[in-house]
């Protein structure tokens, strides 16, 4: 399976990247235009994160198009967001509203073997990794790592928070553990917010049991922190490219840090 990259490490952190890819699968005639069915990736989010393969962290990431089907939704079709706007198990919107099919909509059948090709086999390798984590460590850390435009007025009002941290409302990490992150991103002063727009996806939800050791934090950055975002993005600019020295690094060097020293801290308790 080409398309799904794991690098393991020993250490108790798993950082996972769903939203990654821009792999369309060969459904590209389908589409309006290949553009727009990448246009709403996680833009070089893994690359933003390379230096956790140094502090022993294992990562687990998709290269498909969260347009073909999208890992970080309810495999049921549930809305994680009851009443407010967001995109599907297999979406048939952009973030903005725009139509991505260019003719017929994905049915239940198409749906069921997107599911079984892609969305099952890669949360088959993330439960993998966190139960061989746990085995050797009493806590673990699942970091959902995720990025998004800074403004898109149909999911939420004015310019997101440069971190959005979810948790669920708490529910799905120790409360020392979501405290120390939101004091490195609050130190940080560029802005943050813990459970706000984003609370974490399915991800974050179903792994998160920290009566089991197993501890999950959702990070929502928006993309001004690590590129040029324009005004106004259009094919001819976008996406625009990773700045060789983002001004989020270190904060997010001190978030990884902060994940590693609470798991670490489980096993002399």
């Amino acid at each position: 399976m080409d398309w799904l990259r794991i690098s393991r490490g020993d250490a108790p952190l798993v950082v996972a990247f769903p939203h990654g890819g821009t792999d369309l699968a060969g459904l590209d005639a389908r589409f309006v235009s290949p553009w727009l069915a990448r246009r709403d990736a996680d833009w070089w989010i893994a690359g933003l994160y390379d230096f956790v393969h140094d502090l022993g962290a294992t990562t687990v990431a998709t290269t498909i198009s969260r347009s073909v089907i999208d890992c970080n939704r309810d495999p049921s079709g549930a809305s994680l967001y009851p009443g407010a706007a967001t995109t599907e198990l297999v979406p048939t919107t952009t973030f903005d509203g725009e139509p991505l099919y260019a003719g017929a909509l994905p049915d239940a059948d198409d749906i069921a073997a997107r599911r079984a090709t892609w969305f099952d086999p890669y949360h088959a390798a993330l439960s993998a990794e966190i139960a061989r984590l746990r085995a050797i460590h009493p806590r673990v850390v699942v970091y959902d790592a995720h990025s998004i435009r800074s403004r898109i007025p149909r999911l939420f009002d004015g310019a997101l928070p440069q971190f959005n941290i979810g948790t669920n409302g708490g529910a799905t990490c120790a409360r020392e553990l979501e405290t120390a992150i939101a004091g490195v991103c609050a130190a940080s002063g560029l802005g943050h917010v813990v459970n706000g727009r984003f609370k974490g996806g399915w991800t974050t939800r179903h792994y998160g049991r920290p009566a089991t050791g197993v501890h999950a934090v959702q990070m929502e950055l928006a993309l001004r922190g690590y590129l040029a975002e324009p005004d106004t993005v259009t094919a001819s600019n976008w996406p625009a490219p990773l700045d060789p020295a983002p001004v989020i690094t270190p904060t997010l060097r001190r978030v990884i840090d902060a994940a590693l020293h609470f798991a670490f801290s489980g096993e002399s308790a």
